[in-house]
């Protein structure tokens, strides 16, 4: 196997080992390491967005990956400031919530379709989308293990529980 691939490792992933090598052969051609999904797409791979996800999933890969991601490829660990925050089960209800009231008070009811994506405007001023449609019907499925301060907040806006 080392005459074919000498940095295969049948413990890692196959497709960890197609965008690593994937990745090395666009360097190798005097390509520039790509940092956001959707910048670098080879033979189908978005090399993007899995140079994201080693430098973001860092501390699950093996120190030999670690070394060959930084020594080979140039790719580090992605800063604590880049880390994503985990939203809350209550930050992703006051969101949606949001959004409810948002479509609400723009046509003057809840019947949202099941696949309806509203668009909420985020704290950095950039767009959030929602799939609205699919919160509010997966809501209405759960509506008895809702709180009554939550069921109270969708009666608001005249959600239908049925």
């Amino acid at each position: 196997m080392d005459a074919i691939d000498p940095a295969w490792c049948p413990a890692w992933g196959i497709d960890w080992q197609r965008g690593f090598h994937l990745t090395h052969t666009h360097l190798r051609a005097g390509a520039t390491l790509p940092v956001r999904a959707g910048e670098v797409l080879v033979q189908g791979e978005d090399l993007g967005a899995w140079v994201v996800a080693q430098r973001m999933g860092w501390d699950k890969l093996t120190p030999a990956q670690q070394w060959m991601l930084d020594s080979v490829l140039g790719i580090e660990p992605a800063d604590k400031g880049e880390l994503p925050v985990r939203q809350t089960q209550a930050d992703r209800w006051a969101t949606h919530l949001a959004a409810a009231r948002q479509f609400h008070a723009r046509e003057g009811h809840l019947r949202v379709p099941r696949k309806y994506v509203e668009e909420l405007a985020g704290e950095d001023g950039e767009g959030v989308e929602l799939k609205l449609g699919g919160w509010l019907d997966d809501t209405r499925r759960r509506a008895d293990k809702l709180t009554p301060e939550r069921r109270a907040e969708l009666d608001a806006l005249g959600m239908r529980w049925a």
